[in-house]
């Protein structure tokens, strides 16, 4: 079964932004870990080694392929969690195959064949973001180009969609129409959603509503979704990269916890049977 499988389960992806120093990586992982045994749960830690969208070309990127493999691997070998991470070029995948557990497509990138090819090619699990001007049906061909290439897994997650005034709106019929078209396991971004692009230090930088995190999350599970995908830090505020819109690392828990008493009130149904 795939790492990226969240089955009958819940499966949480989450960690930081951004790859920073290995103590505050490997903190954060540490933190994920606990949540989810605790909590009964799987967990992936996902970070980028490199954000090749950021809003201005003075914010920071991470520290690269070469550092960045090193800093995921040395999250997976001192907590012994999966590592998850995004490309932004086919070349990057077959780097990254030996060193992570799973692959990430970013939103903006999901249609690029050639990514997504070489992804799947690796024969590791690809979580594909959906991309914010699509509609959820759009998604069955980025996750056929994936599969056909050889993943060993794929799951989609919902980020929300442009809808013209500066936020991300959820469409909540998108967990059960990716997940039934698309034959896999569709995840929420939790924090991603209540991003507000360029909506702060002047429109140099993503802004957020991090207070609507819990909100929409819960609706999300309610309406169906396999898990969450969620950006967390001990002090988003001194985040490098999306700190506006993250959750604050002591909230994981709690979050995750409301999360499954309403996946336990309301099991996954599929349009099918409804």
């Amino acid at each position: 079964m795939s790492i990226l499988d969240a089955d009958d389960g819940f499966l949480l992806i989450a960690g930081p932004c951004l790859l920073e120093e290995d103590d505050l990586n490997v903190a954060v992982a540490k933190r994920v870990r606990e949540v989810a045994e605790r909590l009964g749960i799987s967990a992936v830690f996902k970070a980028s080694f490199d954000k090749a969208n950021r809003t201005s070309v003075s914010s920071p990127r991470g520290p690269g392929l070469v550092l960045g493999l090193e800093r995921l691997r040395a999250v997976r070998d001192e907590t012994g969690l999966p590592v998850l991470t995004d490309i932004h070029e086919a070349a990057q995948a077959s780097v990254l195959a030996d060193g992570v557990d799973a692959l990430q497509i970013p939103a903006f990138l999901c249609r690029q064949t050639d990514l997504l090819t070489a992804a799947g090619r690796t024969g590791l699990p690809v979580n594909v973001k959906k991309g914010q001007w699509l509609a959820p049906e759009d998604m069955l061909h980025p996750v056929e180009k994936v599969r056909r290439a050889g993943a060993g897994g794929v799951v989609v997650t919902e980020r929300g969609t442009a809808f013209g005034y500066g936020r991300w709106i959820v469409d909540m019929r998108s967990f059960s129409i990716m997940r039934d078209l698309c034959g896999c396991p569709v995840l929420f971004d939790a924090t991603h959603s209540v991003q507000i692009p360029g909506g702060a230090a002047g429109g140099a930088a993503s802004g957020g509503e991090p207070e609507m995190i819990g909100i929409l999350a819960r609706a999300a599970v309610a309406a169906g979704a396999d898990g969450v995908f969620v950006e967390t830090h001990p002090d988003p505020a001194q985040a490098p990269s999306d700190g506006a819109n993250m959750l604050p690392l002591d909230e994981l828990e709690p979050l995750i916890e409301s999360l499954l008493a309403i996946r336990e009130a309301q099991p996954r149904t599929s349009r099918a049977a409804e």
